[in-house]
């Protein structure tokens, strides 16, 4: 199992004879945890978007939380297991344990952030903690997780990656590329396309046509799987399947999660060409925290529990607004420091007294289900 649980909270029932997917109780109350925590983080940081506290450009995930945090979760960081995020994959970091604080700083480039305000949104990576800072250009990080994934089968380690491209991304060269060649090379490899319909604002049946993204995996001669993106409990089973066959040296799987980006591209995007009426049907019909409620509630889970986990990320992403206003901004002088071999004008936030080690990122209570360190 990719996360080990602890014990069932108090006076709850844990019924391990009806485990859904394999997971625990404590487990798939964290993944509703992760996905809530997301998605509001991202409203906190809306709300400070327009106040102009974000430098840059804001990203959303609204109605792709499912696929980001249900797939990282298949992953089992004690094995040393990594993955390379896109713009809207926050709940996948999130999972390999990035904190709000950090998250928000890199967002207000402050200077204690974990790029020290030279870089912004989700751009940096923690190889301690398994996650890759990404290349914005599209697809490229394919050919560098093939890398990655080659490096492990090498060595001889019994690691898997994860990769995140989007719909858009498989008219790439670089997609192609790296997936052909981690496919030859039988790497551990889980090449995941989130298909939301639209790349940036282009309709899938304008950029292929191809009937579905699956059927590329074919023409690479490795198992291709297709999956519900908007059920959290669809993706980590799909995922898992992934991650055991690369493991036991399989090579790679081609997933083409179906959901559907519900902002556009950028909080400046006003998704014109969406057809009328399209995005508020997706809401109201394939919300993935929605959905993932009512599958807990019909499961046994009572609603106070789901309540202490709001309250929970409430007051965690209070804390980390507080902390980040708090930062100061980056010295100008720090922009000289660094640059080859210098040593970090300021240590990055996991390494800072307080902070127990890398993976040591959200305090949770004893009863919840626990990430693998």
């Amino acid at each position: 199992m990719a996360r080990t649980g602890a014990a069932a909270p108090k006076g709850a029932k844990r019924d391990d004879s009806q485990r859904s997917a394999g997971l625990s109780r404590e487990q798939r109350l964290e993944l509703y945890y992760f996905m809530r925590l997301t998605r509001q983080l991202e409203e906190r940081l809306v709300n400070l978007y327009r106040q102009t506290k974000v430098v840059g450009g804001l990203f959303r995930s609204l109605g792709q939380e499912a696929d980001a945090v249900g797939s990282a979760y298949a992953l089992d960081r004690s094995r040393g297991d990594m993955l390379s995020p896109l713009i809207r994959n926050l709940g996948s970091m999130l999972v390999q344990g990035a904190k709000p604080n950090e998250i928000i700083r890199q967002y207000m480039a402050k200077g204690d952030s974990p790029t020290r305000g030279r870089e912004l949104n989700i751009h940096y990576g923690d190889l301690v903690r398994g996650f890759i800072g990404q290349i914005s250009h599209l697809g490229e990080m394919v050919p560098v997780m093939a890398g990655v994934t080659l490096s492990f089968k090498m060595r001889r380690q019994n690691r898997v990656g994860l990769v995140y491209v989007g719909d858009g991304a498989t008219s790439t060269g670089a997609f192609h590329e790296g997936i052909n060649f981690a496919a030859v090379q039988r790497c551990p490899l889980v090449v995941i396309v989130e298909n939301n319909g639209y790349a940036y604002s282009t309709p899938l049946s304008k950029q292929t046509a191809a009937k579905q993204l699956v059927d590329k995996a074919i023409g690479y001669g490795i198992p291709g799987e297709q999956a519900d993106g908007n059920d959290v409990i669809a993706t980590y089973e799909v995922t898992k399947r992934a991650v055991d066959r690369a493991r036991a040296g399989a090579g790679v799987t081609l997933i083409e999660l179906m959901t559907y980006r519900r902002k556009g591209h950028a909080e400046h995007d006003n998704q014109s060409y969406v057809p009328p009426g399209e995005i508020d049907r997706w809401a109201a019909e394939n919300d993935p925290i929605d959905r993932y409620v009512k599958r807990l509630l019909s499961e046994g889970f009572d609603a106070s529990e789901l309540e202490a986990i709001d309250r929970r990320v409430a007051e965690e992403i209070d804390r980390a607004t507080d902390e980040a206003e708090a930062s100061p901004m980056p010295e100008p002088a720090d922009a000289l420091v660094g640059i080859y071999a210098d040593p970090p004008g300021v240590d990055p936030l996991w390494f800072r007294e307080g902070v127990k080690s890398a993976v040591d990122v959200h305090e949770r209570p004893s009863s919840w289900g626990t990430h693998d360190v």
